[in-house]
């Protein structure tokens, strides 16, 4: 096996031009306009497809150095954080509320259907968590931060291996599925997209956003950005003190929301808090940094890794599947309303219960910009998915665990 190492810059640059690629079929491929298929998964599955066919067609193996890929998912989160106003959040309301609390349910749900997979196949049941929320709901972070305690304490072996592979197919089914689901939502009880319902499908798509961008403003986000980055390995710090195993994500997320809320209460028009000159940039970095992500985290995807444990992965997987579908057709659509916001929420849904809080973003960016704006589902998606549900999933796995 020739195994060839692409180094960190190359690895980057790559992953930039998968962004384009993915744009430009966007632009050019009907189908995966109306299905609401992000860009950065058409680069990233692509890139992912070849590599694979390099493996096994030619005996060459391409390994990507991606040291880049955390530190732009710690930028977008913070971004996130930046632009939550909490003066908002009164906006999310009661869908905040129900919406964690269906999470909560599915989550318990999720598991129980991984355990007895598990122990159906003769295994401990316990290993049924690991393609549970632990990798689905939880993603790579916190099948990472469980790995040891499965394998060390409870003495499962390849308990990582499997968390892993589980979390790759469910990261590339999220991605696939929130678009095609909220296109049948809408077909299926006619709702009409947003307060744009006078123009066709896929007019809003061709309709570019225009915002005002200037030195001083991008340069201010970048500041604040950073700053809240440090601020926020200070949270997880702490919060690793208390025991919970969180992504580090979550202490940037709650960093750029503590900032903005301080930064709006005494910042005023003066000195270096100026959001409204600054907001434009921290909408950019978020948008490019999200889009390499996926891009970077699915390009680097070993597809033949998952050869060993298929049988098992893909009964699991499809049984996965099926319950999130079932769940958000019959429970997640009625309850967050059975309105547009409710269908750009089911598309966040699918990330939330198969991939990543990443993915749930881009499941519901695809489909607003299709479809149109959905502020709604924007505040109550990235507040539930990608600061409470962690801290929910981490007393769940830590009770059915043992």
């Amino acid at each position: 096996m020739n195994i060839i190492q692409i180094n960190p810059f190359v690895s980057f640059t790559l992953a930039i031009v998968l962004l384009f690629i993915g744009k430009g079929l966007l632009a050019r491929v009907e189908w995966l306009r109306r299905y609401s298929i992000p860009d950065a998964v058409i680069g990233g599955v692509l890139c992912a497809g070849v590599i694979c066919a390099l493996y096994y067609g030619m005996q060459a193996q391409l390994r990507f150095s991606l040291d880049a890929r955390d530190m732009l998912l710690l930028y977008f989160f913070t971004a996130i954080g930046l632009n939550s106003d909490v003066r908002t959040l009164r906006q999310g309301g009661r869908s905040l509320i129900v919406l964690l609390a269906l999470a909560v349910v599915f989550m318990i749900g999720q598991n129980v259907l991984g355990m007895a997979i598990a122990a159906a196949h003769g295994l401990d049941a316990r290993a049924g968590l690991m393609v549970g929320s632990i990798s689905l709901t939880g993603g790579v972070g916190t099948t990472v931060a469980w790995t040891p305690h499965f394998i060390d304490t409870l003495g499962i072996a390849g308990a990582g291996e499997l968390g892993l592979a589980a979390n790759t197919l469910g990261m590339i089914a999220a991605c696939l599925v929130g678009g095609p689901l909220a296109a049948w939502l809408m077909r299926r009880h006619g709702i009409q997209p947003s307060g744009d319902a006078e123009l066709d499908i896929g007019t809003l798509h061709l309709t570019a956003q225009h915002t005002t961008l200037d030195y001083y403003g991008v340069l201010l986000a970048v500041l604040w950005l950073n700053v809240a980055i440090l601020f926020g390995q200070g949270i997880s710090s702490a919060i690793e003190l208390t025991g919970l195993r969180l992504p580090s994500f979550v202490g940037c997320l709650l960093a750029g929301i503590v900032l903005r809320a301080i930064g709006d209460l005494i910042g005023g028009r003066g000195g270096l808090w100026k959001w409204e000159s600054m907001q434009p940039g921290v909408a950019l970095i978020s948008d490019i940094s999200l889009g390499l992500f996926l891009v970077m985290a699915l390009m680097g995807l070993q597809l033949w890794e998952l050869e060993s444990m298929l049988g098992f992965i893909s009964i699991a997987m499809a049984l996965q599947l099926l319950l999130v579908v079932l769940f958000i057709v019959f429970v997640v659509f009625r309850c967050m309303g059975r309105d547009y916001e409710a269908v750009v929420v089911c598309a966040g849904f699918g990330g939330i219960a198969l991939g990543s809080t990443a993915t749930a973003i881009a499941n519901m960016t695809a489909v607003a910009r299709q479809y149109g704006a959905a502020p709604r589902a924007f505040i109550v998606v990235p507040l539930v998915c990608g600061f409470f549900i962690d801290l929910v999933n981490a007393l769940v796995i830590g009770l059915m665990a043992g």
